[in-house]
C-alpha cells in the first residue's frame, strides 16, 4: 500500500471575505458613534491615494484604541467599493469579535506564528482583485512623536514574497483643537511604487516603510500644529457645543431673546 504525501501548505485556512451586510450595519453605527466622540475627521493629501493601484496595501502608525475604527471609517470614505483588509491581535479579535465578518484576522503578535499567519493572509489578500491591506507596523500602541518610527519584520517579509504592488503611508493622529471634543486629523503620505517586491530583502524593506511613515507624521504634525482647517477634507462632522445644562440654557435664552446661537466654538473666535 503506497502512503500519500501530504503537502501541509494544502490546509492553509481560506481568508474569509468581508461580509458587505455586515459592513453595511455596522457602518451606519460607526458613523453615529464617531460623530459622537469627535468633532470632526479630517484628511489631508487625501489624492495621494493611486485609488485604481492594485494590488495596495496602506500602512498606518499605531496611537490608539481608535485606530481600527478610523481605519473602517477611512476605507469606507477613501476607498469605496474596494475590499478592506486588517490584522488584528488574536486576543482582541476573539474579545471583539463583531469585526471578524468585516475583512479583521487573527494573527498571534506575541510569537511567530504571528508573522507566519499575516503571510499566509496577506498573500491571499494581494492576489484578490479590489483587494487593499491595511496595517499597523508598530504592533503595539506608540506616540507619534517618538523616532525612530519602528516596524516589526511582517510586512517587509510580506513584500519580498510579492511582485508589483503599491504601498501609502498613512499617519494619525487626534488632537484637541477648538472644541469640546477632540478631532482625529490624518496625512496621506506619497505612495511607493514597488516594480518587484522580491528585489530587497525583508530588512531593507521595513527599513524604508519606517522612514516613510517617519516623513509622513512629521508632515501632519506641522499641519496639526498649525491648525488650519483649510489644510484638511472634512471627511466626517460630530457634535459641537459645550453640551450639558450649559449648553441648554444657552439654546433657551437665546430663542427667548431672538439672539443667534452659535454651537461650536470656532464661530466664536471668527465673530
Amino acid at each position: 500500500m503506497t502512503r500519500t504525501q501530504v503537502n501541509p501548505a494544502h490546509f492553509v485556512e481560506e481568508l474569509r471575505k468581508p461580509s458587505q451586510r455586515a459592513i453595511g450595519l455596522f457602518s451606519i453605527y460607526l458613523r453615529w458613534y464617531m460623530r459622537r466622540h469627535f468633532y470632526c475627521v479630517r484628511v489631508a493629501n487625501a489624492g495621494r491615494i493611486p485609488s485604481q493601484a492594485q494590488p495596495l496595501i496602506l500602512f498606518a502608525n499605531h496611537p490608539s484604541w481608535w485606530d481600527p475604527l478610523t481605519v473602517m471609517l477611512l476605507g469606507q470614505m477613501l476607498l469605496p467599493g474596494r475590499e478592506h483588509y486588517a490584522p488584528m491581535d488574536e486576543t482582541s479579535l476573539k474579545h471583539y469579535g463583531i469585526f471578524r465578518p468585516m475583512g479583521f484576522f487573527a494573527v498571534d503578535g506575541a510569537t511567530a506564528r504571528g508573522a507566519a499567519q499575516l503571510l499566509r493572509a496577506g498573500r491571499q489578500i494581494l492576489s484578490r482583485a479590489g483587494s487593499v491591506l491595511w496595517i499597523t507596523p508598530e504592533g503595539q500602541f506608540q506616540d507619534v512623536r517618538k523616532r525612530p518610527v519602528i516596524f516589526k519584520p511582517g510586512l517587509g517579509a510580506l513584500m519580498t514574497r510579492s511582485g508589483r504592488l503599491t504601498c501609502v503611508p498613512i499617519a494619525i493622529e487626534y488632537v484637541f483643537w477648538n472644541e469640546r471634543l477632540p478631532e482625529i486629523v490624518v496625512n496621506i503620505g506619497e505612495p511607493l511604487e514597488i516594480a518587484d517586491g522580491g528585489m530587497e530583502d525583508a530588512r531593507t524593506w521595513t527599513n524604508l516603510l519606517s522612514y516613510a511613515m517617519s516623513a509622513t507624521l512629521d508632515e501632519l504634525t506641522m499641519l496639526a500644529v498649525e491648525r488650519d482647517p483649510d489644510a484638511f477634507e472634512v471627511m466626517l462632522s460630530g457634535s459641537a457645543g459645550i453640551g450639558g445644562i450649559y449648553e441648554l440654557w444657552k439654546r433657551f435664552t437665546c430663542a427667548v431673546t431672538g439672539r443667534p446661537y452659535h454651537h461650536d466654538h470656532g464661530s466664536l473666535r471668527k465673530r
